[in-house]
């Protein structure tokens, strides 16, 4: 792994973890509209409905997270593509270590092939499992619960919380914080994403933002591991955003942020309010980004079907077998993953 990629991964959460972190940061200057913002917040109640089938709750002080963004193309986002439904189009597993000091985060390319669990769907019909899905499509079936149940499958680790982000929250965010400055090194063209740049710097503005995120067919291999890499470089443009822009300067942009990022999020239950969420975020203080490492879940081309990924073993039992020991991943799990040699990297690089 080269330097450059090493610190990127370093300094870089994800999207949707940075989105739950500034819910935390703006609802700290904002007593006096708690109970607005709190009225904002919907749980998801994981617990009640998984029950006790699940993986044991180890109490050894870290916690892991199963995050979320969604995809609901029948609804208001149609015009990114057609799908019978929603659908989670970017995953990532948070684990904090023990002290709360470090963290490591695992991105779950949504085109993995996976043993789903039988879930129950949306009408509280139970769906057969399938050996053979496609991760986000557990999402698809039976919602948080279902990508959680087979989350916890693949890796055996009990998800302590689930966070949901929804694209339209994403480009509002955006918006609000007056576009995020990135600079790409080659020309974007990809029609499905309705996104077109040409290389050089640009802002971009929530729309455009949301396409750069979404983009995969115009950049690398045209797999989702090269839009993970597209995702991961934009966060880095949105922290720089996020830490120049001043809003505890004007209140009335501080209000909008906040209001926009709690109506943009799902939490479970436990995070269902802004004393939860308050109170987890600030157990991370002393988390800095140094001490964050970011990769994406050790896989291979699927030798039936190239648009397809399957987990590469034994890194993928390693990478799960050191979060659930609570200790840190051998740089050896991700060798020879197709996550670690996309082209995508490097088209797009934050403009500061």
């Amino acid at each position: 792994m080269t330097a450059d990629r090493s610190s990127r991964r370093r300094r870089l959460k994800g999207v949707i973890w940075t989105l739950v972190v500034l819910v935390a940061v703006v609802l700290g200057g904002l007593g006096y509209v708690y109970a607005r913002l709190n009225g904002n917040i919907s749980g998801v109640d994981i617990n009640a409905q998984l029950g006790s089938h699940r993986p044991q709750n180890v109490d050894n002080g870290s916690e892991d997270i199963l995050v979320l963004g969604s995809d609901s193309r029948a609804g208001t986002h149609g015009e990114y593509g057609r799908s019978s439904g929603a659908r989670s189009d970017t995953a990532m597993v948070v684990h904090v270590y023990k002290g709360h000091k470090r963290a490591s985060v695992v991105s779950i390319p949504r085109d993995t092939l996976v043993s789903r669990p039988a879930c129950k769907n949306r009408k509280g019909r139970t769906t057969p499992g399938d050996s053979t899905a496609m991760f986000n499509s557990a999402y698809e079936v039976g919602g948080p619960a279902c990508a959680v149940k087979t989350v916890e499958q693949m890796t055996d680790i009990r998800m302590d919380h689930y966070v949901e982000v929804d694209f339209t929250g994403f480009k509002k965010l955006i918006d609000q914080l007056g576009g995020v400055q990135v600079t790409t090194t080659k020309a974007i063209h990809d029609k499905d994403s309705h996104l077109s740049l040409a290389p050089g710097t640009h802002t971009l503005h929530g729309e455009q933002a949301l396409g750069l995120v979404r983009t995969r067919h115009a950049v690398g291999d045209g797999s989702d591991l090269g839009r993970i890499e597209l995702q991961q470089a934009f966060i880095k443009a949105l922290i720089h955003r996020v830490r120049g822009i001043g809003v505890f300067s004007d209140p009335k942009k501080l209000f909008d942020l906040a209001d926009t990022a709690t109506k943009s999020i799902t939490p479970d239950s436990q995070l269902g309010s802004v004393d939860d969420l308050l109170g987890f975020v600030g157990s991370l203080h002393d988390l800095s980004a140094r001490n964050v490492t970011m990769i994406t879940l050790p896989v291979k081309y699927d030798p039936a079907n190239p648009n397809r990924v399957v987990t590469l073993q034994p890194g993928a039992r390693t990478v799960w077998n050191a979060l659930r020991k609570d200790r840190p991943i051998p740089r050896s799990a991700t060798k020879g993953s197709a996550g670690e040699t996309g082209d995508a990297n490097g088209v797009v690089k934050s403009a500061h």
